[in-house]
This record gives C-alpha cells, structure tokens and sequence, in this order.
C-alpha cells in the first residue's frame, strides 16, 4: 500500500492527466460538488457521496451513439483517452456494479463497455464523508481505494491496472496504517432493513392500490428521483439530421414522466400518478429483485434527499411498512 498527503492529490491527478481523461469530485460555485476535470474547481475527494447520479460518467444524460456522414460512412465517437474516475464510494461501487450486468445483459451495449472497460475507478472511503465521517471501505470491485486517515490517504491497488498507477505514488504504508485500515469498523445501514422488509410486501403482493393513489398525489413529475438514481437506466432515442451528418443519440427517460409508456395508438399503461409511482418503486424492490436476485435499491439515499415532496423510496418503504407490515407478519 503507499500513502499520499492531501496538498499532493492535485499533482498526483494532474501526472495522470496525459494519459487519462481525469474526473474527480470538485466544488461548484454554489458550494456543490459534482463529477468534472482536474481544472473545473477545487478539488473535494472528501465530502462522502456525491448528490448527482455518479454511473452518469458511464451513462451519460445525452450520449451520441453513431452517426452517418454526407457521404454515408459511419461516424463512431471515440475517446482518445481512457477515463480514471476518482470520488465513487463503496455504495456507488454496488449500482456501478449492478448497471454493469443490466447493460451486459442480452444484447451487450458496446456504447456503454467502450467507455466502461477501458476506465480507471478509484473510490473514497475511511475518514472523509461529511464533517470527516467514516464512509465504508470498498475491500475490491474497483482498481484502487483512497482510504482516508488523519491527514493521509492510504491507497490500495486491486487490478493490474490500479497497481501500475499506485507505483507513480513514492509514498509507503506505514505498519501503523495498514493496522488502522484493519480497525475501521463496518457501517451497517438501517434503512436497509426497512428496504428489505418493504420488498416483501411487494412480492406477496400485500400493498394495496389505495396505498399507491395516497402517496401519487404527492409526486410533481419533476423526474428528480430518476435523474439521481444511480440504477435507473431508461432512455429514449433520437435521431438528429445537420447540414454534413445524420446522428443517433439516447437521452435519459422518466417513468414518472405522462408519456414514459405512451403507445402511438394513445393508450397508456402507465395512465397515472399512482400507477406511474408504484412502477418506480415496484421496479426497484420487487421487478428487479425476481429478475436479478438483488434489488435495484442500494439505499444512497439520493432520491430522498431531491425529491421536494418527501417521497422517495426510503420514506415510501417506511410508510409502506408501518401500514402493512402486519400482513406479513400474520
């Protein structure tokens, strides 16, 4: 393991910058932190999860998928350099890892593996979540781990390609470190259990239609939720035609949004707000939970912390409990 002090994380990203398309969590102007380059504000690897939706550096909003020029060739986008992401956390790591199988599933998305394979992913853990608290180590699924600890970073390599990039750090672990890692106790989130046990009612299907047309009457269709929710992979396709191409793109789509499910013919599935918001969290605890034994929910609690009208999937699941959870308890 080597270890790197704070002022020197600026010059350690930059020495990478000629190989690497560099994005690290940075301060905004309003004070915010969000994904960009080396150069685009301050850099704030502490601060613990960022609020925007961290796979968008995969899956980006608006992403071109091809294009064809005047004269017919086609036009592919190219990176000219791999991207080294710094700032996921050890819960990012876990919806990374679940969109990595959603996009490899059926017909793989060479879109999405082009820019993902070739990439770099470095998360942050130990002391330096808000106010300097302690964020979950990784312990793998990633290439390298800065482990924050007073005043140091100690960083750990888990792929041939983090250990070729640990080796430009001149710094090593100390014994003293190394054992501090080791003690770093593990965060046990209790939302997690009011997660689980609101999945439960919805696989025995124990939650009633009333319940959803209660919490439908809350939702704005803002589409703050989805934009923020690391495993929420739907997206629309366009086609755009300019003066010297035509171009094929994706945007990100909104199933809490009228028209997410709309047929040319006008009949909607997805006809209102009740169904609309029971698909959401259905999708998340119960759909995905049959279809890929774990649920698209790993309680960052992202959504809740946006949407403006307090319903997010924790505070659904917590209401969704205390009503029904005696159903299956009997």
């Amino acid at each position: 393991m080597k270890t790197i002090a704070d002022l020197e994380l600026v010059g350690f990203f930059r020495q990478l910058a000629s190989d690497y398309d560099i994005r690290v969590p940075v301060l905004l102007p309003d004070g915010g932190r969000a994904f960009g380059s080396i150069d685009d504000g301050a850099l704030a690897l502490g601060g613990g999860a960022l609020p925007t939706k961290p796979t968008a550096v995969f899956f980006p909003q608006d992403d071109t998928l091809f294009a064809q020029g005047s004269g017919g060739e086609l036009l592919v986008p190219e990176h000219s350099r791999p991207l080294f992401i710094a700032g996921f956390t050890a819960l990012d790591l876990r919806c990374l890892k679940f969109i990595d199988r959603f996009f490899a599933d059926g017909f793989r998305d060479d879109v999405y593996f082009r820019t993902r394979e070739s990439a770099v992913v470095a998360t942050v853990s130990g002391y330096c979540g808000p106010d300097g608290a302690l964020l979950p180590l990784a312990n793998g699924d990633c290439d390298l781990e800065f482990i924050a600890l007073r005043g140091q970073w100690l960083v750990r390599a888990y792929s041939n390609k983090g250990e070729a990039i640990a080796l430009l750090i001149p710094g090593e672990a100390s014994a003293d470190a190394v054992a501090e890692v080791g003690a770093l106790a593990a965060i046990v989130n209790p939302d997690e259990e009011v997660i689980k046990a609101a999945s439960a009612l919805l696989l025995v299907d124990a939650v009633p239609d009333s319940f959803w047309e209660e919490i439908a009457v809350n939702c704005i269709q803002c589409s703050g939720c989805n934009l923020v929710c690391p495993t929420c992979t739907c997206f629309g396709v366009q086609d755009w035609r300019y003066a010297d191409r035509l171009e094929r793109s994706r945007m990100w789509d909104s199933c809490q949004l009228d028209g997410f499910m709309r047929e040319a013919g006008g009949h909607n599935p997805l006809g209102t707000d009740a169904l609309r918001t029971r698909r959401r969290i259905h999708h998340k605890l119960a759909a995905d939970m049959t279809k890929w034994g774990e649920l698209g929910c790993f309680v960052c609690g992202r959504c809740d912390a946006t949407c403006p009208t307090g319903i997010g999937i924790v505070a659904i699941a917590r209401q969704m409990v205390a009503q029904y959870g005696s159903f299956q308890a009997g």
